[in-house]
């Protein structure tokens, strides 16, 4: 195996959302609550499409060394509100012929893609047991899925088991929350806030590092990984951390009913005193906040005739 560090240039969009925060802190403290009251499908889209510009420069760079000649079908495995299919139909849809497809458990999401991706072939299913022939495509790839996945082993083998022999199986990016790292160091809170939510609603705040180990495990050989590279160029704007906070703050009041008053006062004197760090820290040019990023891909080896 070779291993290729791509450290790639970020747009400066890249900061981790304070909504999200708060989302993790209901599942903390048990409170259960259905992320589509605050945010509608158009806002999770935008939220995706965020989450594709932090590894855009990644994914050109992965694209231009994918050792796999004549794309003629393509999937994306968790496929969303469609951010990364209109990519691959945009790049590759002359050699693929436009049979681009995705799919997703969530109708949703599929309907939202299906609206501005008509020439998608879209499927709702579980990427535990993909609803698709053996061998019948020449890509296959995910983007921020693994993390979520009950076995991500199991969808690994599943997005083998549909991809030819000789073509590709990417994971475009998987992060590491455990080895997330905040300064100044009073903000770290934040980052174990978001492990410990992670876990409780299911999903593996440690794919990352094991990415590499999950594509030897399911059968790829030459499989190529690595990290995320990261370059920070100036804050947020005052306007952009104002908006983050505003969504914020009607994740809080809305979490704020099913908690007791012991919880309000102790999670309001928390986020706010966090918040005003960071305020600090960004108006300094001092904020760090760093999510280790993996990636890899491999080559799906000849199976026995």
């Amino acid at each position: 195996m070779s291993n290729q560090m791509g450290m790639c240039s970020l747009p400066r969009e890249f900061h981790e959302s304070w909504v999200t925060c708060l989302l993790m802190l209901g599942k903390r403290f048990g409170k259960t609550r259905n992320a589509e009251m605050a945010f509608g499908r158009a806002d999770w889209h935008q939220r995706y499409h965020q989450q594709s510009l932090w590894t855009r420069d990644l994914r050109s760079y992965l694209y231009s060394r994918l050792p796999v000649d004549n794309l003629e079908n393509i999937i994306e495995v968790g496929c969303g509100t469609g951010v990364i299919l209109k990519e691959l139909l945009e790049r590759f849809a002359a050699s693929s012929n436009g049979r681009i497809y995705g799919l997703d458990f969530d109708e949703g999401n599929l309907r939202f893609a299906k609206e501005y991706l008509p020439q998608t072939r879209l499927c709702t299913g579980d990427a535990h047991r993909l609803p698709y022939a053996d061998a019948c495509f020449d890509l296959t790839v995910c983007h921020f899925l693994l993390l979520w996945v009950k076995d991500p082993g199991q969808v690994l083998q599943e997005m083998v088991r549909v991809t030819r022999s000789g073509g590709a199986v990417a994971a475009f990016a998987e992060p590491d929350y455990s080895g997330r790292i905040d300064y100044p160091e009073t903000l770290a809170q934040l980052g174990e806030w978001q492990v410990s939510s992670l876990q409780l609603q299911g999903a593996n705040p440690r794919i990352g590092r094991m990415l590499c180990a999950l594509l030897h495990r399911a059968g790829l050989i030459n499989i190529q990984a690595g990290v995320l590279g990261n370059q920070w160029y100036e804050p947020p704007s005052l306007q952009d951390r104002q908006r983050e906070w505003a969504v914020l703050q009607e994740d809080l009041d809305r979490l704020l009913p099913a908690m007791t008053d012991h919880e309000i006062a102790e999670i309001t004197s928390q986020v706010e005193k966090l918040r005003a760090e960071e305020e600090q820290a960004w108006e300094r040019g001092d904020r760090i906040l760093f999510v280790p990023t993996f990636y890899a891909w491999g080559v799906v080896a000849e199976r026995p005739s």
